[in-house]
């Protein structure tokens, strides 16, 4: 039968509220309240039945937050993570004893009374007129439940949360009403397991099933009566009878609540007797909660994880609202991350660089194709302590990374090639390269050209004196000869390279677009991120097509609903053709170039090494046609030129691409792929340079070297063109960790 509203007789609402009357709700109810005598003459000045109406029929409960766990791509637990550390149980999985536990300490008339209890309302009046002030409330279960929700809803907000447990009349009222509303929908059983799922008992644990665990090591439904008379007694004051802090004290509530078990009947006095001489067993499990407690060295990648889902329209239109369904929490997300190429990565790193070395690399695994990130990790691990850190080095700044990324070198030369033959230019093209040149005095960008006015002109170098053309771009790529790439750039122009790198995903590591200058957009001295060079590399490996990286495959609310995630978007950067012919020639780069000590054993694979100058960064970037990956070995703040220094161990006069970065590239990639399919390249045909210039280069210069990041003289600009501010010119300069505030001093 529906309820009769305003104006067509009194709703069940109304109708206890003219039974408990404005002289009861201004006296004995709220006498019975623990309320200050001073609010009582307000309400009655206003405690109408109607203004009683007047508040809103309705008590929104929130969802409870719960703990969210993040999984690899084969439903492994990588970490859980939580605003309030809760699993919501039915009734069914809390056991009996801890039902009537608490039922018996905080409101033994429960199964007998409504929502307001006037029995028990009088007991606390008499009590505290005993007493002459506050020493027993009269609260029911089911306004406790009401409260809980008021404070559940208030979060993490301060004010909020006072506003929630403040004792005021009006406060008191509506619990009233509100706890009335409840009992006519919920039922007793329901009221009693939305308590016990909402209530907070200390250690963080909040809910009956975080609580357990957290005590006892153990779900609800096994607890014993010892330990839910324990569990009981901490609701009153979380602080005050903790256990882990306070045996004494955590053993007088407990046996309290013992006595009343056994006064209303619910266990006999010989069972309290003997439950009161037992002593407290606990069985603690630490508070597990973050991305610091990742599994597989995944800490970084977890955050990324959170970052992905606090910023991607697809979990909520506005910040605020993801942020709301994040802390919210009971959420199930399943990542992309392959716990294989995980443990290859970490594996590799291990073997390579210390935690304590001077410097750190970072590696990221991407699958062409699809943009799944398979795996990420760095020698600095995700924490507080020494040696540790919050910066992902792999990403880029606005999702936990680095404030500029790390300047490229010699990586970035294939998106140069790439760009000048989709634009028609031949595998064989040929350019002079001698061994230094000034930089051209104009070359073309999108808009107005690039002048070399520099006094004296900007100028570069190959690394070797060797190195001395002409030189065709198979033989160029794989010795990486700065002067022939810096010729292709003036011959083409910068827009074609600057429309690559847009189809490539490529920006800064602070997520803005490549200045068009051509240190840039030659030898790579601005910063990028090795999620960003995997991904661009994947392209290549996908015969042209770039997918954009993605974390999240899939994510379940706790009630089971699915959440739209966030998708790769693919799309045909270049010409298959293009691909094709990169991939010949970066398989050049491992057979016989500068990366040979990268070289993976029985499957085809390509890559380019990169070094900057003064040695600050070293890279590797490689793939083969089902796996991409990017390292970086370098120092987070660019201070530590890498000459004569111990990584891993090992001790190195200077440092390149092929004989740091591409060792770890190999090792993870090894792993990562083992057992898994060995698909070939489709190559094109370059022809070799004309014999007479093999021989001319034969036995000279040292193959072995990322040559040609070294390339400017003393004094030179890293930016050719553009001005570097002074918080870039080398120095800490008062840089945080994981801040590219040196940028490179070579182009």
């Amino acid at each position: 039968m529906p309820k009769n509203r305003s104006g067509g007789g009194l709703t069940a609402t109304q109708q206890a509220a003219k039974f408990l009357g404005v002289a009861a709700l201004s006296g004995v109810v709220l006498a019975g309240l623990a309320l200050p005598a001073a609010g009582v003459l307000g309400l009655a000045a206003k405690g109408t039945v109607e203004g009683f109406d007047e508040i809103p029929a309705n008590l929104k409960t929130p969802p409870l937050s719960q703990r969210t766990t993040i999984l690899d791509s084969q439903g492994g637990a990588i970490a859980t993570v939580y605003s309030r550390d809760r699993t919501v149980v039915p009734l069914k999985d809390i056991s009996p004893s801890m039902q009537k536990a608490i039922v018996a300490i905080e409101d033994a008339r429960f199964y007998e009374h409504g929502a307001v209890d006037l029995k028990g309302i009088l007991r606390a009046m008499n009590r505290n007129v005993q007493v002459g002030g506050t020493a027993q409330g009269a609260s029911t279960l089911t306004q406790q439940y009401v409260k809980n929700v008021f404070v559940e809803e208030a979060g993490d907000d301060p004010t909020k949360v006072a506003q929630a447990t403040q004792q005021t009349v009006g406060r008191k009222v509506q619990e009233l009403k509100y706890a009335i509303q409840i009992e006519e929908e919920l039922g007793k059983k329901k009221i009693l397991e939305n308590y016990l799922n909402i209530t907070f008992f200390g250690q963080q644990a909040y809910g009956i099933e975080a609580a357990s665990h957290r005590y006892f090591s153990k779900p609800a439904k096994d607890l014993n009566l010892e330990e839910s008379a324990l569990l009981a007694g901490l609701v009153q004051s979380p602080s005050r009878y903790d256990p882990v802090n306070d045996a004494e004290e955590a053993t007088k509530r407990r046996n309290t609540v013992l006595q009343r078990m056994a006064d209303v009947g619910d266990i006999t006095q010989a069972m309290a007797d003997k439950a009161q001489a037992t002593p407290i067993k606990l069985k603690v499990s630490k508070p597990k909660n973050g991305c610091i407690t990742a599994v597989k060295g995944a800490g970084l990648f977890c955050d990324y994880v959170r970052q992905v889902f606090l910023t991607d329209p697809a979990f909520g239109k506005t910040k605020e609202d993801r942020a709301k369904i994040w802390n919210q929490g009971g959420l199930t997300i399943r990542t992309t991350l392959d716990p294989q190429s995980q443990q290859g990565v970490q594996d590799s790193i291990k073997s390579h660089v210390y935690k304590t070395d001077k410097v750190a690399t970072a590696v990221t695994l991407v699958q062409p194709g699809t943009g799944k990130i398979m795996g990420m990790g760095q020698s600095k691990p995700y924490g507080l302590g020494p040696n540790e850190t919050q910066y992902n080095y792999s990403v880029n700044k606005a999702m936990g990374g680095s404030n500029y990324g790390f300047p490229t070198g010699s990586t970035f030369k294939p998106f140069l090639a790439a760009a000048a033959i989709e634009g028609g230019k031949p595998p064989t093209q040929m350019y002079s390269a001698p061994y230094e040149m000034d930089y051209p005095d104009t070359v073309q960008t999108c808009g107005k050209p690039w002048v070399n006015n520099a006094v004296p002109k900007y100028h570069l170098e190959n690394e070797s004196e060797s190195e001395e053309g002409p030189y065709a771009l198979k033989d160029a790529m794989a010795k990486s000869v700065n002067t022939y790439f810096v010729q292709m750039l003036q011959d083409i122009g910068m827009c074609p390279v600057s429309n690559m790198t847009d189809k490539l995903g490529v920006v800064q590591g602070d997520g803005t677009k490549l200045p068009q200058n051509p240190s840039t957009l030659t030898l790579g001295s601005n910063g990028l991120s090795p999620l960003t060079m995997a991904s661009a590399y994947a392209a290549f490996a996908n015969r042209g097509t770039y997918c954009t990286p993605i974390a999240i495959e899939s994510v379940k609310t706790a009630n089971g609903d699915s959440l739209s995630v966030p998708k790769t978007t693919c799309t045909q950067a270049m010409s298959q053709t293009t691909a094709d012919t990169i991939n010949t020639l970066l398989r050049g780069v491992i057979d016989s170039g500068t990366g040979r000590e990268a070289g993976l054993q029985n499957r085809d694979n390509a890559g380019k090494t990169g070094t900057t100058d003064a040695r600050k960064n070293a890279w590797f970037v490689g793939y083969t046609p089902n796996m991409s990956g990017a390292v970086w070995v370098g120092s987070p703040s660019q201070k530590v030129e890498m000459e004569n220094i111990t990584i891993g161990g090992v001790y190195r006069d200077k440092v390149y691409g092929g004989e740091v970065p591409g060792p770890i590239w190999r090792d993870a990639m090894t792993s990562a792929l083992s057992d898994r399919p060995a698909p070939s390249f489709v190559t094109v045909d370059i022809p070799d340079a004309p014999k007479d210039d093999e021989d001319r280069d034969r036995g000279r210069g040292r193959d072995r070297r990322d040559r040609g990041d070294d390339s400017n003289k003393p004094g030179d600009s890293p930016f050719p063109g553009f001005s570097l501010p002074p918080d870039m010119r080398g120095g800490n300069n008062g840089a945080k960790p994981g801040q590219n505030n040196g940028g490179t001093t070579g182009p």
